[in-house]
């Protein structure tokens, strides 16, 4: 009997796919890579997850958990077909606990993080994990991938807001450390060898997740600079200004707007000029804090100061959203263009600006064809260098300028001292890169809490790194 029908006679053929079925779950979420695997395995609760786990281990099969598949570093995606089945927490979406007095939930790791945030609003509560997919991305895979997004800066990583996990191990076991306590000093804390795992050490099953006030007031503005330099000055003012009650400080180049144009046309643009870098800040805040005041004052300032040139506050939140659509308008002209290279990358906050100057630099200097499109994260010195090829060189061509540009861009980031992975995760896609880049020690480490926790390498063996 093969494999899958195996499967389907141990766990039910509901919970198996086989066959066409499986390739939607083989295929990364730009459509650039498609796989394969002997099955797709459904459950529907932590009691299933378990059933399919053991199940595997019983028939010598490797795992591969997934979540909403919108990672972009093929983490969820399997590489050894023949041997390896995806385990989806799709079916896994309910919130089994939302206590506002405690200001925390307990939901399970197939709950798409925007159903998340509006079950959470509906109780006037917040939770400010903030993506780009947060529409498809589902909570499992936010914690183990310990995703960013354009909140970090105010409210930290995925790691900082998540109080508990539910993980089912490699050997079917159940590590049930749902915590909903803020404050618990009794020994390692062990969930956080799950989260930014990518499913290497085990399936995180459900997550207790911090939820804090909803703010009541948003101020969003655009803000039109002389030069990226001035971002990071203009920053240090924002952060000196207004403290923490900033959450989002995002910088962008020109050819931002040209790409939000292309993939929508219809999206109004502000302003009427074009400038050589800009900077969306959002500010918010509940309570007695007056926000507009704040960044009225602020800007009125930057202006003064001759460090902002132009630049518009949203009178609504229909205007604020289309000021976050120019952003995200630019991630959908890139991906419109074509294959190209997407980087995550980090630097010090203070050489963030060097770091792009070189590194752009340094890629048209040796790939005139190329263009660069950098854009990221100031605050947390997370930068987007992503670069498009000359398309006109055909499939091959492409994948060869890609490969270029991500060794110049990796070999100026190594000067830095910077991460080849921000908040994207290594998957599989950076395995490679991160491997040349692994102290001994730090892989001696690694080596003996997958050993530890998985000696038969049954949980995703093919991500992140080769022990």
């Amino acid at each position: 009997m093969a494999p899958a029908q195996r499967l389907a006679a141990m766990l039910g053929p509901d919970m198996v796919l086989t066959g066409e079925a499986v390739l939607p779950y083989c295929r990364d979420w730009h459509g650039d890579v498609q796989s394969d695997a002997i099955a797709v395995l459904r459950p529907r609760d932590t009691a299933e997850v378990q059933a399919c786990v053991r199940a595997a281990v019983a028939l010598d099969l490797q795992i591969v958990p997934q979540g909403g598949n919108t990672g972009l570093v093929l983490g969820a995606l399997p590489d050894q077909p023949a041997r390896q089945v995806v385990v989806t927490l799709e079916r896994m979406s309910r919130i089994r606990c939302l206590d506002p007095d405690n200001f925390s939930a307990v939901v399970e790791a197939g709950a798409v993080l925007e159903q998340v945030k509006e079950a959470v609003a509906a109780v006037g509560l917040y939770f400010p994990l903030t993506l780009g997919a947060q529409g498809s991305c589902q909570i499992g895979g936010n914690v183990s991938t310990n995703a960013g997004g354009v909140n970090v800066l105010r409210y930290g990583m995925t790691r900082e807001l998540v109080l508990g996990l539910e993980v089912v191990l490699p050997d079917g076991q159940l590590f049930d450390g749902l915590s909903q306590l803020r404050k618990d000093n009794s020994g390692l804390d062990l969930k956080q060898l799950f989260i930014g795992a990518e499913g290497t050490l085990g399936i995180v099953t459900a997550v207790s997740i911090k939820l804090l006030p909803a703010p009541e007031k948003v101020a969003t503005a655009l803000v039109a600079l002389s030069r990226l330099e001035d971002a990071i000055e203009l920053y240090r003012r924002a952060r000196r200004d207004c403290c923490d009650l900033m959450s989002a400080f995002e910088f962008m180049p020109p050819l931002a707007i040209d790409l939000a144009r292309e993939a929508m046309p219809d999206l109004p643009i502000p302003l009427e000029a074009t400038y050589p870098a800009y900077a969306l800040i959002e500010i918010s805040g509940s309570g007695l804090v007056d926000i507009d005041d704040l960044m009225h004052r602020f800007l009125e300032a930057a202006f003064e100061s001759g460090l902002a040139v132009d630049g518009v506050v949203a009178q609504s939140q229909a205007q604020a959203r289309n000021l976050w659509a120019i952003r995200e308008g630019m991630n959908l002209g890139q991906a419109q263009r074509g294959r190209h290279l997407r980087t995550d990358v980090s630097v010090p906050l203070s050489r963030l600006a060097d770091f792009v100057a070189e590194a752009e630099a340094a890629v048209t200097a040796r790939m005139p064809g190329c263009i660069c499109v950098s854009y990221g994260h100031v605050g947390d010195g997370n930068v987007h260098l992503n670069v498009l090829p000359d398309f006109a060189q055909g499939p091959a061509g492409i994948d060869a300028q890609i490969l270029t540009a991500k060794k110049i861009v990796n070999e100026v980031l190594d000067r830095y001292s910077g991460s080849i992975s921000a908040e994207h995760g290594i998957g599989r896609l950076k395995k490679a890169d991160l491997d040349m880049r692994l102290p001994a020690v730090k892989r001696q480490l690694l080596a003996l809490v997958k050993n530890a926790l998985d000696p038969k390498m049954t949980m995703n063996p093919g991500c992140q790194v080769d022990l």
